[in-house]
């Protein structure tokens, strides 16, 4: 360790002296630097029952573990040896977890409880995380694809990965983005070594994340800025020279039409012209904001351009959500078809709705103190003012008041420091200050909590057997200003926009939702759901 953190080497070998040997007389950077530091350390794993699946298992998911350390500042060995089935594999997790036990004895920075690690955005969009087989066979496929494309020099390639909310399509996009920028000319062929790849995401708590992980894993060289939002890359490159590959998260996030320092006409379509492959991750119901509206013409355009080139991938499974599919369509329902189904019963998942916001807040508030759930917290629809450039007239914050509770919007309360990391550059759920404000979808899109406290504000209404979208009601002008279309015609998309933004809040809570709603009929309707 420096005064920077840590920096990690992870390997595996079946004859410790040997390799280790070997790696101090090769001219490898990591360990010579290795071999001229006196505060070395090397610790060695062994177990009776290591084969060689089970070794590199436990070398991948250590790489998993050290990506997500804050302390570690740089990992080498990067390889990704994900196994398919072997024997001893139901055992993997359990001497993982007993090793990591006895590591904490050494150096508990280094090897912090495990539960921490694993509540951490950085974990949860690793490019170490073992696959599951539909994940696989689409990195598979879009990996062929690529290499194909690039060996034939083909150019305009555009890769569809559609999936909603918590289908795996960050994990498998973060996947992606490592193994290509490890690909060698010694492995494919001499037009495939050193692409001159990017990773685009056009939202600033995930741009965290992703710097973050190209950081530790040597993605930046030369100091080469990999990971960048979508005005900047277009404003960086030119038709002319193409970029390699460009991925882009939450494509749905990209703006279809001019806005600020950008002046085209549609973000992904100027990124298409300036790369050669494009692999973007797509859901449209996650679309939030006018600025980044498309209609079912554009979205229906989109796909078939990707479908043309055998290039539609969709993710189907649920992977975020511990829930069974009764509790994933009861939500379903709500925002897709706008009805009130009965609660489901499910064991694997905690749903509850609350008449009073106060104690669904203090629910929240001992999850997030019990190791387990620490990751929990309450968001709401945006139905409250909140005008981040500028201080409320009265009081300190602008507020979110809810029954018996008053709450500040996102990113207000002074931070609170926290031994040994940077605060500010951990995603807003993160923040443990976080746990007295309210997030709004702007903040929590993308991540993930444990449990999330839902409160249902009043442009959310129940009538006549329906749920109701009222934009009077909302707050959130990116979603009920009206949108120019490209004729000049200005609509309203509102009642397609508001149900999103649900959609993205009902769809964070791994393990358990808590719903208040402020609406008086949408609440005795809930209620009357769970009874």
């Amino acid at each position: 360790m420096n005064s920077g953190g840590y920096e990690v080497y992870v390997g595996e070998t079946n004859n410790i002296e040997r390799r280790t040997l070997q790696h101090l007389h090769e001219s490898r950077d990591d360990w010579q630097e290795l071999s001229n530091v006196n505060n070395a350390e090397m610790f060695v794993i062994g177990h009776d029952h290591f084969n060689k699946s089970l070794t590199l298992d436990i070398e991948n998911k250590m790489m998993l573990y050290m990506t997500s350390v804050p302390q570690v500042k740089k990992i080498n060995n990067r390889r990704e040896n994900q196994q398919d089935e072997y024997y001893t594999a139901d055992e993997m997790d359990g001497i993982f977890s007993k090793a990591w036990l006895n590591l904490q004895k050494y150096d508990e920075d280094l090897f912090p409880v495990q539960s921490i690690i694993e509540d951490s955005a950085i974990f949860k969009a690793s490019p170490f995380h073992q696959l599951t087989s539909q994940q696989e066979s689409a990195r598979e496929d879009i990996i062929d694809h690529v290499i194909d494309a690039l060996n034939e020099n083909k150019v305009g390639q555009l890769i569809l990965v559609e999936g909603e909310a918590g289908s795996g399509k960050t994990v498998l996009l973060s996947t992606l983005f490592y193994q290509l920028s490890q690909l060698k000319s010694n492995v494919v062929s001499p037009e495939i070594d050193n692409l001159n790849n990017y990773l685009i995401v056009n939202h600033d708590e995930q741009l965290k994340v992703y710097e973050d992980i190209a950081k530790k894993l040597g993605m930046m060289k030369n100091n080469k800025q990999t990971v960048l939002k979508p005005t900047r890359f277009i404003n960086k490159h030119s038709v002319d020279n193409k970029a390699d590959v460009v991925l882009i998260d939450e494509a749905h996030l990209l703006w279809t039409q001019g806005k600020q320092a950008y002046r085209g006409k549609n973000q992904l379509e100027d990124v298409m012209d300036r790369a050669k492959i494009v692999i973007a991750v797509f859901d449209p119901k996650q679309i939030l904001k006018t600025e980044g509206y498309m209609d079912s013409k554009s979205i229906q355009r989109l796909r078939r351009k990707a479908k043309n080139q055998g290039n539609l991938i969709q993710l189907t499974n649920q992977m975020r959500m511990n829930a069974n599919e009764d509790t994933i369509q009861w939500i379903r329902n709500i925002v897709d078809n706008r009805m009130i189904n009965k609660v489901p019963e499910d064991a694997k998942y905690d749903l509850k709705i609350f008449d009073d916001a106060k104690e669904m807040y203090d629910q929240i508030k001992i999850k997030s103190r019990d190791g387990s759930d620490g990751l929990s917290r309450m968001v709401a629809t945006f139905d409250w003012e909140f005008k981040g450039n500028r201080s409320p007239e009265e009081g300190s914050y602008w507020m979110v008041d809810a029954g018996d509770i008053s709450l500040p919007w996102n990113l207000q309360l002074p931070v609170v420091k926290l031994p040994g990391r940077k605060v500010t550059e951990l995603p807003w759920a993160e923040q443990p200050q976080t746990i007295n404000e309210i997030g709004s979808t702007y903040t929590i899109q993308g991540f993930d909590l444990n449990y999330c406290g839902l409160i249902i504000g009043p442009s959310v209404k129940y009538r006549n057997g329906q749920i109701i979208f009222d934009p009077g009601e909302s707050y959130n002008e990116h979603a009920t200003r009206n949108r120019t279309m490209d004729d000049g015609k200005k609509i309203t998309v509102y009642d397609k926009l508001l149900p999103n933004e649900l959609n993205v809040l009902m769809t964070r809570g791994v393990n358990g939702l808590y719903i208040y709603a402020v609406d008086n009929q949408l609440r005795e309707a809930l209620e009357n759901a769970a009874k």
